[in-house]
């Protein structure tokens, strides 16, 4: 055979090599891309197991290795091996927050690996109601079956702005105090910025007793306003606010007194007393929420110096003190006409 024929021979040899190892890498690549896509749908099938959310917590430090073997025995994902590979294919940096999620079977691994790195874990919900005291407020929590009970030191009162808060588990009752206080300072910070001129109110603490003990009288959003305008003229005038939320503070601390007041406990003087002090008492009677407090640095602009319960839930509001005595007498009536039916 000639040199030529020769190097041909070797050359059509090496092409067939190379179209041979192309044919086989091109398989290869197929299996890959093939099987990559076969466990991406498997990844991001839904599956018909019932779709009922059940809570799945993620420890502290485990990584998707850890979590996915506890999805897989717990039933919400088939294939740990599967979740493992492909959330390490996708992002092998993530962390995972630990905490408690909400998750379904039904649910697709692509669809519950994209809660999970999202980190949106499980918010339970504490309402702090208006009026209450931080006694009562800090009594709520020992109640909660999901708080985590710190002893927390009880803040000043009225220095919690009742709201409903979310949290999630592992909260401690002095974080969800620390929220509320900062809630409240943040909510007095902006009411008091954009207050009416001159209140006789002088300093953010003056206004948080005086929305308490608006707080404490009436419960009505559209009274609010009314209830403030009074107390500020009977501030302005000098006068006593003469308010019994303010004795049964002095007697009780702000706890229900169960009964009617007594003439002895009205007359009696008490730090809180104001029928027995002049202006505002030392320290607020509850938490008042934002209504009250945005109502004190915008009081209605109104005549009236009284008010009285009118037996509808709200008041009846008077400028005289002969009207209110009127109004006054309209309550009893009604006091005692309830009376007579129970």
């Amino acid at each position: 055979m000639s040199k030529d024929a020769l190097g041909l021979s070797r050359g059509r040899r090496l092409v067939l090599w190379l179209i041979g190892l192309i044919a086989l890498l091109t398989i290869a690549a197929g299996v890959v891309l093939g099987g990559f896509a076969y466990l991406n749908y498997q990844f991001a099938s839904p599956t018909d197991a019932p779709d009922v959310a059940r809570t799945f917590n993620v420890p502290d430090g485990a990584g998707y290795s850890r979590v996915a073997d506890l999805l897989q025995d717990e039933g919400l994902i088939e294939s740990a091996r599967t979740f493992k590979l492909v959330t390490r294919l996708r992002n092998p940096d993530i962390r995972l927050v630990p905490g408690e999620f909400r998750l379904s079977p039904r649910s697709s691994m692509a669809e519950i690996s994209r809660v999970l790195e999202e980190g949106k874990v499980v918010q339970y919900r504490f309402t702090a109601p208006e009026g209450l005291t931080v006694a009562q407020v800090l009594r709520l929590m020992d109640a909660d079956p999901v708080l985590v009970d710190d002893d927390p030191d009880a803040p000043a009162e009225g220095s919690l702005l009742p709201e409903t808060y979310l949290f999630p588990r592992g909260t401690t009752q002095s974080d969800l105090v620390a929220q509320m206080v900062s809630a409240h300072d943040a909510a007095l910070r902006e009411l008091w910025a954009s207050r009416e001129a001159g209140l006789p109110v002088a300093t953010p603490a003056e206004a948080v007793t005086l929305a308490s003990i608006v707080e404490k009288e009436t419960g009505m959003d559209g009274e609010r306003h009314k209830v403030a305008g009074v107390f500020t003229n009977r501030l302005r005038r000098g006068m006593r606010l003469e308010s019994d939320p303010t004795i049964i503070y002095g007697i009780t601390k702000g706890e229900p007194l169960g009964r009617g007041l007594r003439r002895s406990e009205i007359d009696t003087k008490t730090a809180w007393n104001t029928y027995q002090i002049d202006g505002l008492p030392p320290t607020p009677i509850a938490n008042p929420g934002r209504g009250a407090l945005a109502a004190v640095m915008r009081p209605a602009k109104t005549d009236a110096l009284f008010f009285v319960a009118d037996g509808t839930g709200g008041h009846a509001f008077a400028a005289t003190y002969r009207e209110h005595l009127r109004n006054v007498a309209k309550w009893r009536a009604i006091e005692r006409q309830r009376s007579r039916g129970g």
